[in-house]
């Protein structure tokens, strides 16, 4: 949601809450008329954030995904772009799902003849604003709660693509446990992805260094980049380092 203004988002995650509220108890949380907050859910709906019903809407995304998408903006944004300057003119790159990793895709406004694989449908809004951008959203099962494609079909079309840069995220990472995730479905997807690039990078922000997820997909050591923030400290940053991980801290 990193597009919308704050009375978009407070709409947004309202809906999220109580997804029965009509447009007359939205104008009144808000302290706004009738006919703005309509206004309001006709732009979101335009947007792709709402479905519009019959005296209200309720929103498009998953739960899970609103709430992760709300979670250290500030940091999601500076690590995205970071993550998006070390793409160049002409490049092919993976973009795994992710509230962070779609965010890339963003700040890829302006370069020229890329081509992106991904298996995230986040990176739609993005991408639709940049028609020097070829998109190949790979197929498979769609899971709401991460706004991913997973399973076999996604598996085998990732394996058909060889990019220069894969951009990757984890819900933790270590030298010592490697990269975990939560959702075993995405794990092969992300160990695929990092299997057919020529340059592997995790963005990831500084609160999943030492987390332990619920399954390891790869070692630390086959990433090349991390790109994180300053909330790693210098020795943590050293070990990572020597690790054979190049890091990047924004």
């Amino acid at each position: 949601m990193d597009n919308l203004k704050d009375r978009e988002r407070t709409i947004v995650r309202l809906l999220t809450e109580a997804p029965l509220l009509t447009v007359n108890e939205i104008s009144e949380r808000l302290g706004v008329s009738v006919v703005t907050a309509r206004s309001d859910l006709d732009t979101l709906a335009e947007k792709g954030y709402l479905v519009r019903t019959r005296g209200g809407a309720i929103p498009a995304f998953h739960p899970d995904i609103i709430a992760r998408q709300q979670e250290r903006m500030d940091t999601k944004r500076r690590l995205a772009k970071a993550a998006a300057e070390l793409v160049r003119d002409g490049d092919s790159i993976m973009i795994e799902s992710g509230t962070t990793t779609a965010l890339i895709a963003r700040y890829l406004l302006g370069r020229k003849n890329l081509k992106i694989v991904s298996d995230s449908t986040l990176i739609l809004p993005y991408v639709r604003a940049n028609p020097m951008i070829s998109l190949e959203i790979v197929g498979g099962i769609f899971r709401p709660a991460t706004e991913s494609m997973t399973g076999p079909v996604t598996i085998e079309q990732l394996q058909q693509y060889h990019v220069r840069l894969a951009f990757i995220g984890s819900d933790g990472f270590s030298c010592e446990y490697g990269l975990t995730t939560n959702f075993v479905e995405a794990a092969e997807v992300t160990r695929t992805m990092a299997q057919h690039c020529d340059t592997t990078v995790l963005v990831a922000d500084s609160g999943k260094y030492g987390r332990r997820g619920f399954t390891r997909y790869m070692a630390l050591s086959e990433v090349d980049i991390l790109v994180t923030d300053a909330g790693i400290d210098s020795a943590a940053a050293e070990e990572i380092k020597a690790c054979g991980v190049a890091v990047t801290q924004v």
